[in-house]
């Protein structure tokens, strides 16, 4: 069976098939893993497809935003940051707000890639919380405006997959699960990825958010394929054991 990073390096590598590279199956790589286990993910990658994975990332066509944060995030796990920082945190917020919410026009892409590609994941957690506690709103509120265009649009599903991973992948399990034809993709990535991470506490917030348990919503969606539905429905008892 394959280690954890090297499936990661699986999907990586699956993302920029089909014509149409999946972004959110990346972010949710460079957003959801430690540096330390990203690094083994891309010299996974390197060893079993002879390519490098940052750079397939800014080569992909056409161009998107999400390779710029792509980039950035790819630099900031590079850094190895450790600590964090609530007063950097509270500066970060206010950098946002004011780059952001807090004038007219477009976001300034240039200070929210820097601050990306400075801060590690947990200090960037910290400052979407400190943003919410000053302004009293998430920050992805404010990413809403109908001027906003690609950019922020990319953003903000980052920003929901790092700051609240649960909801983000609840959202998408139910996406996958409740659409008129079952995402069997986004749902392996997803049960797989997060099996052993926080599966439980994505069950919870479906329950809450869906009115039922997410192993009933895939046995009603998937009848076809016992084998499969079993394997998933194993899955979500996994941390029951």
């Amino acid at each position: 069976m394959l280690e954890q990073y090297e499936r990661d390096a699986v999907i990586a590598r699956q993302a920029f098939e089909n014509g149409d590279t999946n972004y959110k199956a990346l972010i949710e790589i460079y957003s959801g893993r430690k540096s330390s286990h990203l690094l083994l993910i891309k010299q996974a990658y390197q060893t079993k497809f002879k390519r490098q994975l940052d750079q397939d990332i800014i080569n992909s066509e056409p161009p998107h935003p999400y390779q710029r944060i792509l980039a950035a995030l790819a630099t900031s796990h590079k850094s190895h940051h450790t600590d964090v920082s609530q007063h950097v945190a509270k500066c970060d917020a206010k950098r946002l707000y004011e780059t952001g919410e807090g004038r007219a026009g477009a976001i300034e892409e240039a200070v929210v890639l820097e601050i990306f590609s400075k801060r590690s994941i947990p200090q960037l957690r910290l400052t979407f919380s400190t943003y919410k506690h000053i302004y009293g709103h998430e920050y992805t509120k404010s990413l809403k405006k109908e001027t906003y265009g690609e950019f922020e649009d990319a953003l903000r599903t980052v920003v929901k997959c790092m700051y609240t991973p649960s909801n983000y992948y609840a959202k998408m399990l139910h996406a996958s699960i409740k659409g008129t034809i079952t995402d069997k993709t986004v749902l392996t990535r997803v049960m797989i990825s997060r099996a052993e991470i926080d599966l439980d506490e994505i069950q919870t917030v479906f329950k809450y958010k869906f009115g039922m348990e997410l192993r009933n919503a895939i046995c009603e969606s998937i009848k076809s394929d016992e084998n499969q539905r079993d394997f998933f429905v194993a899955l979500t008892s996994i941390h029951s054991l």
